[in-house]
């Protein structure tokens, strides 16, 4: 048996024994996967609030309320275990990036599931008999535009897709559109019926609910960018935006 006093000292620059790196790769998959079923239960408490607002469905929405409690332990646990491995695993670079989006993002979905437990009180206060024959047509197009930002979003998270990530992004400005529109659409038929006051202002407030998620689900997609790319997209466009007419490239 060779003597260990010959044996070479391992240097500060040798490459990492292939058991402690394999076992950090997959407790980042599993933490990833962790963040999106989380976002799962988040956005399908979304899609019943609003389930429950179009039917008047009091039941549904004291459902949604009771589901918040979940999402907040989830979130707890997803941000103890991301502490846990900066902790012990000692993360650098890329790894440590991974870590503090997961981080990020897990404070902006369970945001997500406290927006749809807000619209889920509104539904338990409106005062209607029934459900209107007709809903505020910007309402609807919000409520179907923000679900379908929530589960490309849950997509592009999962599989680091910047190019989604970016379409996300530029959805938000139809979102912030709609939202204005909404404001007119409610003010107008206050005008008409002076009795739809307080169902008008809390219909109003639903849009400025789904505006709020769709804000995240941007903010979201702009860290997903970060994170294929290293792109920081909101700096960046901000740096266009305050360049010259004529000065949009670089020096040729």
């Amino acid at each position: 048996m060779p003597n260990s006093s010959f044996l070479p000292t391992p240097s500060p620059g040798d490459e990492v024994p292939a058991g402690p790196r394999a076992t950090l790769d997959r407790a980042l998959v599993a933490l990833k996967k962790r963040l999106v079923a989380e976002g799962t239960i988040a956005v399908s408490m979304l899609e019943s609030a609003l389930e429950a607002l179009w039917k008047l469905d009091v039941a549904r929405a004291k459902e949604v309320r009771r589901n918040d409690d979940r999402v907040d332990r989830e979130e707890v646990e997803i941000e103890q275990e991301c502490y846990r491995l900066m902790t012990l695993q000692h993360p650098f670079a890329r790894d440590f990036r991974v870590l503090t989006f997961i981080l990020k993002v897990n404070g902006d979905l369970e945001r997500v599931a406290d927006h749809a437990t807000s619209i889920a009180k509104v539904t338990q206060r409106l005062e209607f008999d029934a459900p209107p024959r007709e809903w505020p047509t910007s309402l609807v197009e919000m409520g179907q535009r923000v679900t379908v930002m929530c589960h490309s979003l849950l997509r592009a998270v999962l599989d680091e897709d910047a190019m989604v990530a970016a379409q996300i992004v530029g959805e938000d400005k139809t979102i912030d559109v709609l939202e204005r529109r909404l404001f007119d659409e409610i003010e107008d038929l206050m005008r008409k019926d002076p009795g739809w006051v307080r169902n008008g202002l809390l219909m109003y407030r639903v849009g400025r609910e789904l505006e709020r998620v769709g804000d995240l689900m941007k903010n979201i997609a702009e860290d997903v960018i970060y994170l294929a790319t290293g792109s920081i997209v909101r700096h960046e466009s901000k740096r266009f935006a305050s360049r010259p007419a004529g000065q949009e490239s670089g020096p040729g």
